[in-house]
């Protein structure tokens, strides 16, 4: 996220992710910052400089207002679960080094990144401890939300004003973006110990800032994550022909026998380093191919490039499986055309357990590979997860994901037109 910011405003120089852990301490840790390189467009990472906030950081009692002690934008922005701005360094009341030293700090911008309660599942006879302000009174009880990260970004002297351009953009991304992935994200881990959910909270941040390297450019990871759940179709629809048709050669059950063989010459293989090596390799990716969902063409070629060359070799070594070898040769032949199993038409309609509607537009969906020039397939495939006689597992999930992500395509074409603009501007000298 914050490489994608400092591409987007060219007069940002500097960004920061801060951590605000579970209540009621709120310990905010500084996680990493990226600095733009004087005249060019790299960014060196890292934490080199000394602050309060790396790590352990700052609990809520050390950095929340209280009279006596210093006032931080920290503070503010967890409290009040507002941004800061600070565009008159000069007035800044609550810059820290000013307040210490009489110091002026720069110019700089702080966003809170929120999540909403809902999301949290939280148990309402049951509710959280919130922390307290100084006056005893407890934060964010009649909020929606809750601040799980704060973000930092400097820039040059005088380039940001309150509610310009430059904060709009950074709101829209930390709020629009974060609070949508980071939802889900947290959404997906609720069962887990609340340690555990405090470091995917991290970690969706980092891979957060890891992924918005592409955001601004296409949003392509946005694709990515929809044709994931255009697989989980597809694994459903696979699933529902081995349900209608328990005799027929999958790709399961054909990767299933052709790994039982290699596990019955194991001792043999293992007498050899090389063997046993290129064995377990070959097992290995067998089960992988098994348990991914891919599309045909795709697992047409893992067979091809990775299965195929491995049992040439091993059946090339010697006479490990006997008569056993033809009925190797044969599954592999029946395991290219099983790949391709799902976009039976044939097959489809004999799937007399499902609606005749199902069984036409389900495999349709399930083996469509989403693109900027098709978006419009993804209304058909919430219309389809709508369908009243459909019953896959996370199904009300998965329609709130995809609804999720429509919403980031349909920016696409205004971040791209932007973007444009700015890497016209930077190529050329010109102005914006």
């Amino acid at each position: 996220m914050i490489e994608n910011i400092l591409f987007c405003l060219p007069d940002a120089t500097k960004g920061t992710i801060y951590r605000i852990g579970q209540m009621p301490d709120l310990q905010a840790v500084r996680v990493t910052s990226g600095i733009r390189s004087h005249g060019s467009e790299q960014i060196r990472w890292g934490l080199p400089e000394i602050s309060d906030y790396n790590y352990p950081g700052k609990v809520w009692a050390q950095y929340r207002d209280q009279p006596g002690h210093l006032r931080e934008a920290m503070g503010w922005c967890a409290e009040r679960q507002q941004s800061w701005t600070a565009d008159n360094p000069h007035e800044d009341v609550r810059s820290v080094r000013k307040q210490l030293r009489g110091e002026i700090e720069d110019f700089y911008h702080m966003e809170p990144v929120l999540v909403r309660k809902s999301d949290l599942y939280w148990d309402q006879a049951d509710p959280p401890e919130y922390p307290l302000d100084q006056e005893g009174k407890p934060i964010w009880q009649d909020s929606e939300y809750v601040v799980v990260a704060v973000i930092k970004i400097h820039f040059k002297s005088g380039t940001i004003e309150r509610r310009d351009r430059s904060t709009r953009i950074i709101k829209k991304l930390s709020r629009t973006l974060g609070t949508e992935l980071l939802s889900h994200h947290i959404r997906e881990t609720l069962s887990e110990a609340q340690e555990v959910l405090t470091r995917q909270r991290l970690q969706s941040c980092n891979v957060l800032a890891h992924e918005m390297r592409n955001t601004v450019v296409k949003l392509g990871f946005i694709f990515s994550a929809i044709n994931t759940e255009i697989g989980f179709l597809r694994e459903q629809w696979e699933a529902q022909l081995e349900k209608a048709f328990p005799d027929m050669a999958s790709k399961k059950t054909i990767l299933a026998r052709l790994s039982q063989l290699i596990q019955s010459r194991s001792v043999q293989l293992n007498g050899s380093k090389e063997l046993g090596e290129l064995a377990r390799e070959l097992l290995n990716e067998q089960q992988q191919l098994a348990s991914m969902p891919l599309m045909p063409h795709i697992g047409e070629k893992w067979v091809k490039n990775r299965l195929l060359p491995k049992w040439c070799w091993l059946l090339s070594k010697g006479t490990l499986w006997g008569e056993e070898e033809e009925e190797i040769r044969q599954l592999l032949e029946r395991l290219e055309k099983a790949i391709w199993i799902g976009m039976d038409k044939d097959l489809a309609e004999r799937m007399d357990h499902l609606p005749s509607d199902l069984r036409t537009i389900w495999p349709k969906l399930a083996y469509v590979d989403f693109k900027a020039d098709n978006i419009q397939i993804l209304e058909e495939i919430l219309y389809f997860l709508n369908h009243p006689a459909l019953e896959i597992p996370h199904q009300q999930q998965t329609i709130k994901i995809l609804t999720s992500l429509r919403a980031l395509v349909e920016m696409i074409p205004e971040l791209e037109e932007r973007t444009n603009r700015i890497i016209y501007s930077l190529k050329n000298g010109s102005s914006l």
